[in-house]
């Protein structure tokens, strides 16, 4: 499949990297891949070694009745072939090497490190063929990774626990559990189960298109198909133009994106949005200057996060360290925001501190569009806020805070993203109910359109949005919005029938 969609280069910069291989439309598929291993991400804390979803790593959590590893009731029971946990349950049956229990079940849970990179030498063993046809070529930083400081930490955690205790000395060499740990920290990708719990895979098709902070390759997995990836191409790609994915979440800002591909990566971006100050226009990470009236406040040099911060109106500077310093104490601010057990007056708070910042960071800056996510998921879904029940000043803030998220988006996913179709979906209730109240207070007329016009809006938010989300496995939350989006437009379809 994958030849005919996209040929592989090389060059010293990129290493490995795909080109289309000729014209591709957004939407078009580009490859699809079985995982080579996929497993716990690091510094997970104590979680089911079958299904990822956490567990109690106390005394009394549940554990695997053959090699007394975390393992939840329900993968437990029931006599079901467990896929995912058997190879290494049979190391560990085999060496009689147990878990030991952890006091606090919230925190990462180091134990857990060697199994994904455990699962790699297995998957390696059973499949040389592929092994060498596809993650040989792989990258994984051998010579960066031996100064970083976790190198020593893998090499006694991971490294000697598997050689020495899992007794699998005479089948890996140091160097070989190296590798696969340099392997996943390089190349895995962030998956999720289908009950939504985190994991990471090892893609080696996707790993070999280049990154990206404007990615234009999308992919989506399936983990009720074995975690099975689907790549497809975002946004029209011409034949010869370079193939990108994304190894940050796009909705960072410059400073954190280049810190984690640094960390992680072991390489400094420099695609056009890390370069300019302005993020593309977008002002994503932008300050407004107190010392003029209508300044921005932007880096001077937005790959060094030391760099001097600059008003380009009235000239006033300031440290990147105090920029850092402020964002970080909104952050914080904002973090503390989550632990509200009562959710209306969590609402209420995210809008006390985004008004509270409204004249320190550009309105499209990431931490205006992180409060945006939040007060969009709760607007409409909580007591005393719930949809049928918003006034029309309320149904036009969630409206504002939809646009706002797609005006980033269109610029940093631009195309057929799951982040996009998340947000339209959003975006399509409360135009209804604003399109419905004001035919209700006798109103022909909303901004200009009329209630069909208004409603077929909603039904083409809706179209795209369905379509999107049917790339989803359909039993994640996506793929069952996805279905929910397609049995809400045909409802909509027949009431916007009606008004003829």
């Amino acid at each position: 499949m994958g030849d005919s969609t996209y040929k592989v280069l090389e060059c010293p910069e990129l290493g490995r990297y795909g080109v289309a291989a000729r014209d591709l439309k957004a939407g078009e598929l580009l490859f699809e891949e079985t995982p080579f291993a996929v497993g716990p991400k690091l510094d997970s804390p104590p979680l089911c070694l079958e299904c990822c979803c956490p567990v109690d790593g106390g005394e009394g959590g549940p554990r695997c009745s053959r090699c007394g590893w975390p393992l939840c009731e329900d993968c437990s029971a029931g006599g079901a072939e467990l896929v995912y946990h058997r190879g290494e349950c049979e190391v560990f049956a085999a060496n009689g090497v147990r878990f030991r229990p952890v006091e606090d079940s919230t925190a990462g849970c180091v134990q857990l490190d060697c199994i994904t990179p455990l699962r790699v030498l297995l998957a390696k063993e059973s499949d040389e063929a592929r092994w060498k046809r596809e993650i040989e070529p792989m990258e994984y930083h051998d010579a960066e990774r031996r100064e970083g400081a976790n190198w020593k930490v893998d090499e006694n955690n991971i490294v000697a626990f598997l050689r020495g205790p899992c007794g699998l000395g005479k089948r890996f060499s140091a160097e070989l559990v190296q590798r696969a740990i340099g392997l996943l920290d390089v190349n895995a990708f962030e998956g999720r189960t289908g009950s939504g719990y985190s994991c990471r895979g090892l893609y080696p098709q996707l790993a070999i298109m280049a990154h990206n902070c404007v990615p234009n390759v999308v992919h989506s997995i399936h983990p009720s198909n074995g975690f099975r990836m689907v790549a497809r191409v975002a946004v029209d790609v011409k034949e010869g133009d370079k193939l990108y994915t994304t190894y940050t979440y796009t909705l960072t800002g410059t400073v954190a994106r280049q810190s984690i591909l640094k960390a992680s990566k072991f390489f400094t971006c420099r695609c056009t949005r890390c370069l300019d100050p302005t993020e593309l226009g977008t002002h994503f990470s932008t300050l407004l200057c107190s010392k003029c009236s209508g300044g921005l406040i932007t880096s001077t040099d937005p790959l060094d996060e030391n760099a001097e911060w600059k008003c380009g109106q009235c000239g006033f500077k300031t440290s990147g360290a105090a920029v850092q310093k402020a964002v970080m104490t909104i952050h914080n601010e904002i973090d503390e925001l989550a632990c509200f057990e009562y959710e209306a007056g969590r609402l209420e708070a995210y809008e006390t501190v985004y008004k509270k910042y409204r004249s320190v960071l550009h309105p499209l800056h990431f931490i205006n569009t992180s409060i945006r996510h939040s007060l969009i998921e709760l607007y409409g879904r909580i007591p005393g806020y719930e949809m049928a029940e918003l006034p029309d000043v309320l149904l036009e803030r969630k409206v504002e805070l939809c646009r706002s998220i797609l005006r980033v988006l269109d610029v940093f996913e631009p195309g057929k993203s799951r982040a996009r179709a998340m947000i339209l979906y959003e975006l399509h209730a409360p135009l209804i109910m604003l399109a419905q109240s004001a035919f209700a207070r006798g109103e022909d007329q909303r901004d200009g359109k009329s209630l069909k016009q208004q409603l077929n809006e909603a039904a083409q938010i809706l179209e795209e949005c369905g379509a999107i989300l049917d790339w989803e496995d359909p039993a994640t939350p996506e793929g069952i919005l996805a279905n929910v989006a397609q049995q809400s437009l045909a409802q909509l379809r027949q009431s916007i029938e009606t008004l003829d």
